[in-house]
């Protein structure tokens, strides 16, 4: 058995910035445990530029913002251990144990005071999508296309159509128009798209490649392989009108149809779960409901910058430092004033959802994101009947996160104060 002060679990970009965090705040004693055979995450598959914007002030690519994380974690030390899957966390009194293996040490108990999750999220696979037809070949998530395109060399058809508009499918349009192939459709289930305006400009737009909304995949033909699918509109029920059916000749579907937290390890050992965004519940300082437990990046809920999951993480990774160098005192109880954040009204979710005011900054960012497509609306928060926020936007869309900033003052300002609630209001 080994012991550590701070076990990273995920060396993708949440990972690295946590561990980073921590580091710089004082943990030495600390382990990055990461599945693939290199550090980076999925930032490695992501050869397009449009990162680093916030964080650099300047354009990179994934590899290339992925590297400046890798170098500074290597300039510093920080150990990670590669190709290493963690196969549970438990709880042993007031430290944590995680069980991980790889071949070089075989099975490992590692002993921690303080984990942070940062395992990213996965794509929603065809099963989950209930498309009727065969299962012939051709049909990929688009994740799956993006690696085998950009790092494994392969193309995975000539005639692509792409089910879902998020960004990896709206991104994987333009790169495989790029490499010679003729994407005839994205095709979108909702009556939005799913992923940032930017991309629907740059990826569709700029190469003529049509977006549907509102229609979906009602029929798969082929057996060996792909040969065509029929797309149909749906009505407000999101159920296939008649009549409106339409043939489209393909040897590939890519389904890009959204991302899920990587949560099964945090469930396992008892972490509560939002229904909205499948990832944990926490507080201000990113903690869960599990102490000592802190959660950032992908794998607590889906980002669309990963400037962001940077920033996010290096919070996480700084709070659980403050909660490693408190350790001796951990345990000892005292009366906190806790509130909890309400989303109603256009909001489906914020993080955190949580606030200890002991425990907050006299500025505490708060990210969400809304259900609908509105425009010249505001984002207003109330504590009781007092609106203590009312920020106007010009449009609110679900492909897009925002963000408000809350002051301590306004929150420790009323006496008792349990709940703040969160709405869309339109002008």
């Amino acid at each position: 058995m080994r012991e550590y002060d701070l076990i990273i679990v995920g060396g993708g970009p949440a990972g690295l910035a946590a561990a980073i965090s921590a580091k710089k705040e004082g943990i030495h004693n600390l382990l990055i445990l990461e599945r693939d055979h290199e550090l980076g995450g999925i930032l490695n598959q992501c050869i397009h530029n449009g990162f680093g914007l916030h964080t650099f002030k300047e354009e990179l690519t994934g590899p290339e913002y992925a590297y400046r994380f890798i170098e500074e974690a290597e300039k510093l030390e920080i150990p990670y251990k590669l190709n290493t899957m963690v196969l549970d966390i438990s709880k042993e009194g007031k430290s944590k144990m995680v069980t991980a293996m790889n071949r070089e040490d075989g099975l490992m108990f590692l002993k921690t005071k303080a984990v942070v999750l940062a395992m990213g999220c996965r794509e929603r696979p065809r099963g989950a999508l209930n498309i009727p037809g065969y299962r012939p070949a051709g049909i990929y998530t688009a994740g799956t296309a993006q690696r085998l395109v950009n790092m494994e060399g392969y193309m995975p058809g000539k005639e692509v159509v792409i089910l879902g508009s998020g960004d990896i499918g709206l991104i994987m349009a333009r790169r495989m128009t790029l490499e010679g192939a003729k994407v005839k459709v994205v095709a979108e289930l909702l009556p939005y798209s799913g992923g940032l305006q930017r991309n629907i400009v740059q990826c569709l737009n700029d190469f003529g490649i049509p977006l549907k909304l509102s229609h979906t995949v009602v029929d798969i033909q082929g057996k060996e392989r792909v040969t065509g699918i029929t797309l149909a509109e749906v009505d407000e029920n999101k159920k296939p009108i008649p009549g409106t059916e339409e043939f489209y000749s393909c040897d590939t579907l890519l389904l890009s149809c959204g991302l899920i937290p990587e949560n099964e390890l945090s469930g396992k050992m008892g972490v509560e779960l939002s229904r909205v965004t499948s990832g944990p519940v926490v507080n201000e300082s990113l903690e869960t409901n599990v102490e000592g437990v802190f959660a950032c990046g992908n794998v607590l809920h889906v980002h669309d910058l990963v400037d962001y999951v940077s920033e996010e993480a290096a919070r996480a990774g700084s709070h659980a430092a403050e909660y490693i160098r408190s350790w001796d005192s951990i345990g000892k109880t005292e009366e906190e004033q806790t509130i909890r954040i309400q989303t109603e009204g256009g909001i489906r979710y914020s993080v955190p959802q949580i606030i200890r005011t002991e425990h907050m900054e006299e500025n505490l960012t708060v990210r969400f994101r809304v259900g609908a497509v509105y425009r010249d609306a505001y984002v207003s928060v109330y504590c009781g009947d007092k609106r203590i926020l009312h920020k106007k936007k010009r449009k609110l869309a679900p492909g897009e996160m925002e963000q408000v900033v809350l002051k301590k003052t306004d929150l420790t300002a009323e006496e008792g104060l349990d709940k703040i609630v969160m709405r869309v209001e339109e002008a």
